[in-house]
């Protein structure tokens, strides 16, 4: 249920940021919208929110979500849109704004995603792994004090 109400804020927030920065300053049709809304909600979805969130963290994912979200606007719109103005300015400005809504949807599937690394007072575990292993590197010091000794 908690998976739903996120799919939901974030199918809200495309939709109003589509209409705010195809539809408010450039003409685009209701159909664009939400095709545009309904597709940005499905990848940011899959890729940010299952896929890159609980590995990179929420700075990085924004990053990609950014980019992921300014992509789709891209692609289709040069499908779809007339103009290039109407795409380069509306991508922008529809992806900050959902961008910038992400912070908070983000926040709130941190603090509600189910982890594997969780105890039970809901503190994240530290696990061990064994693929990184660091090698130390052995050197004779030199004394900066030492000029009469030659190297």
């Amino acid at each position: 249920m908690e998976q739903v109400k996120v799919i939901m804020m974030k199918f809200i927030v495309c939709l109003i940021a589509f209409w705010i920065g195809l539809d408010l300053f450039f003409d685009a049709s209701i159909s664009d919208i939400v095709s545009f809304a309904v597709t940005t909600t499905v990848i940011t979805y899959i890729v940010a929110d299952r896929i890159l969130l609980p590995r990179i963290g929420k700075n990085n994912t924004l990053m990609a979500e950014f980019i992921l979200a300014y992509m789709v606007v891209w692609i289709f719109g040069s499908i779809l849109l007339n103009g290039y103005m109407q795409i380069a300015w509306g991508s922008v400005i529809a992806a900050g704004i959902i961008t910038a809504t992400e912070v908070f949807v983000h926040q709130y599937l941190l603090k509600h995603m189910p982890s594997k690394n969780r105890d039970r007072t809901g503190r994240q575990q530290r696990r061990f792994r064994p693929g990184f292993r660091y090698a130390t590197e052995f050197a004779e010091e030199q004394d900066p004090r030492n000029k009469n000794r030659e190297e």
